[in-house]
């Protein structure tokens, strides 16, 4: 299994658990879906609560989420409130990003400056739609990912979106 993790921040963003496709070399859109699970949801072999124990009747706590979010603790944020104040924090991450690749990789900078511009304009045709989370650090500084939903054979699902560049690859 790979896990991608933010190259600033460190978290966790995804795996390759998901189905996922790369857009023109630099956005991984990952697939997710809708779950519920139920909080304290534990079975021990050999265990029986007391007579007692099973009429209290306790309400079950219930999480209710895309997997994506919910297995890598990502947080939402709502920093973005224009697409404005989203294209002043994205021309400082690209900056940062830009600088990053040039001394780790720079063999790929003309390629994700190219293709970056091209992908950006089309997401952010679509701005009023996402909705942007970060890692479980909650590090604005980091990368931040988008997600839309989007109809796939009659259905609606979630689509997350992540910097292919952003992004370290570990083995697991």
């Amino acid at each position: 299994m790979r896990i991608y993790k933010d190259k600033f921040t460190g978290d966790e963003m995804f795996s390759d658990s998901y189905k996922m496709k790369l857009v023109d070399e630099v956005l991984y859109e990952v697939y997710g879906k809708l779950v519920s699970r139920k909080h304290g949801d534990i079975s021990i072999a050999g265990f029986n609560p007391s007579a007692e124990e099973e009429t209290e009747g306790t309400d079950e706590a219930v999480e209710t989420g895309v997997d994506i979010v919910l297995n890598h603790r990502l947080c939402e944020t709502y920093a973005f409130g224009d697409k404005k104040s989203y294209t002043v924090y994205l021309k400082d991450y690209m900056k940062k990003l830009v600088a990053k690749l040039e001394e780790t990789n720079p063999d790929q900078v003309d390629v994700f400056k190219t293709n970056m511009n091209k992908v950006m304009k089309d997401i952010l045709g679509r701005f009023k739609e996402l909705q942007f989370f970060t890692g479980e650090s909650m590090e604005i500084e980091g990368m931040v990912g988008l997600m839309e939903y989007r109809d796939v054979e009659g259905g609606q699902i979630p689509v997350m979106m992540f910097f292919k560049h952003g992004l370290d690859e570990e083995k697991f």
